[in-house]
């Protein structure tokens, strides 16, 4: 119904046994989803947005089919399509993504000039619309969001952009790293209106198009553009009906993908797990959980066919996520309360510079020997591996700091910044912590390895 990435992983894993099929309705190709800011932005063209060359698919033996399947019929297995024909398959697997939310009770969401920013449909109508914006509102304190403001920003347009809560994205971030980001916003001219939400979206004199928005504060923002980006939900609307089928808040499946229909299973944002592991999310709209099952479900399904051995349970291993907010990038490992979010087992030490650009944060827990649980890092970049062995290992937070420029990820071109978090766990608990001296890449790789 929609091409995402974890479809193409999974078609891609049992290709050379099996005839494959890809049915979208967005396009006639496989993209990445995460780069349509920057073919708005003028960074990169469509084209550069596809990993694999047009070729690449019949190459490989898979054919493509441009369409969107509105029913399935489990028992028969056949696909319906909205024009009327009907498809066979053997085994499916539901790839569906998401859907942006829409605002509850909220009226002219359908108007011309407001929209979300999920789809290449979206990206289009962004383009034709463009040259009206003048203003531009964006609701929503997420990731899109932030991106969305920044895309329009490059094309010269006045961004407001109102989050409902204490400061960006302050459900996801702690209090400080959400206050950086929220600074960065303004510095970069976006008009932030922080515990603002939206009453009213006003339609101009034909009632046709959007002509401002009114905010539960009382403020009218005149503007030519809506952004409405409060999250995405899995795209499963169409699927409710379907005679067998288990659904939720998502497509139900068990640990090793599988949907509660014989040969239908299901893969990313649309699934929900039925026992999630400990400290996850029964749905996850992350691109990187989506590839792992892509995998997972090609490898079982080969093996209930007999073209491969043994079964996989999905593992989504230790959490992590990335973005850039403008300049500042993010990353996150583990465990990290957000904002307001009272946790007394847990500790953090926390570092940030003069300027508010850079920032480390290391969670740990509140016991004799600390484990780390968790790194938040603004500005800086850190090795995924590196971190996520100190918590899958359990490490001392001792430990982590003598170590700590293993994790630096540019030490030949960037300044490290490790000693400016010792300082302030000496200044927090008196204790001083001297450095190992290891660093670089192959220090990095050795110690990795078991090794140094």
């Amino acid at each position: 119904r929609h091409l995402r990435k974890r479809s193409i992983n999974a078609e891609r894993s049992i290709r050379e046994e099996v005839n494959i099929l890809i049915i979208s309705s967005e396009t006639a190709h496989f993209f990445s989803r995460t780069a349509l800011m920057y073919v708005y932005m003028g960074h990169m063209r469509y084209e550069d947005t596809k990993p694999y060359a047009d070729d690449f698919w019949q190459k490989n033996g898979i054919d493509l089919r441009r369409g969107r399947v509105e029913r399935i019929d489990p028992a028969a297995k056949l696909l319906h399509f909205a024009e009327g024909e009907a498809e066979p398959y053997d085994v499916l697997i539901l790839a569906c993504g998401s859907l942006p939310n829409r605002l509850q009770g909220l009226a002219g969401q359908d108007l011309e000039g407001v929209q979300g920013l999920y789809s290449y449909q979206d990206l289009e109508s962004l383009e034709a619309r463009s040259p009206q914006i003048n203003t531009a509102v964006v609701v929503g304190g997420g990731l899109i969001g932030v991106e969305l403001a920044e895309m329009l920003l490059s094309r010269g347009k006045k961004v407001y952009f109102l989050v409902r809560e204490e400061g960006y994205w302050s459900n996801v971030l702690p209090k400080e790293e959400a206050e950086m980001v929220s600074a960065h916003l303004r510095a970069h001219g976006v008009e932030l209106r922080l515990q603002s939400e939206l009453a009213e979206i006003i339609p101009d004199s034909s009632g046709r198009e959007i002509a401002a928005v009114l905010t539960k504060a009382g403020e009218r923002i005149d503007c030519q553009f809506l952004g409405l980006t409060a999250g995405v939900s899995p795209n499963i609307a169409w699927l409710r009906g379907t005679e067998g089928l288990d659904l939720n808040r998502g497509i139900l499946v068990d640990e090793y993908l599988r949907t509660s229909i014989e040969d239908i299973w299901a893969v990313g944002d649309c699934v929900e797990l039925r026992k999630p592991a400990e400290g996850r999310r029964p749905i996850e709209a992350i691109w990187y959980t989506g590839r792992m099952m892509g995998e997972v479900a090609a490898h079982n399904i080969a093996a209930e066919h007999n073209l491969v051995r043994g079964t996989l349970p999905y593992d989504a291993g230790i959490w992590f996520n990335s973005a850039k907010f403008f300049d500042i990038e993010y990353q996150t490992y583990g465990y990290v309360p957000a904002a307001g979010q009272v946790d007394e087992k847990v500790d953090s030490i926390f570092w940030k510079d003069e300027k508010g650009e850079r920032s480390i944060r290391i969670v740990y827990e509140r016991s004799e020997n600390a484990p780390v649980l968790g790194f938040n890092v603004l500005g800086i970049r850190y090795r995924q591996e590196v971190c996520q062995k100190w918590i899958r290992e359990k490490a001392s937070l001792h430990s982590v700091l003598q170590e700590l420029s293993l994790a630096n990820f540019d030490v030949e071109f960037s300044k490290e910044y490790e000693n400016n978090l010792r300082a302030v766990y000496t200044q927090k608990t008196g204790k001083k912590v001297e450095s190992t001296k290891l660093r670089g890449l192959s220090a990095a790789w050795a110690w990795l390895r078991g090794k140094t």
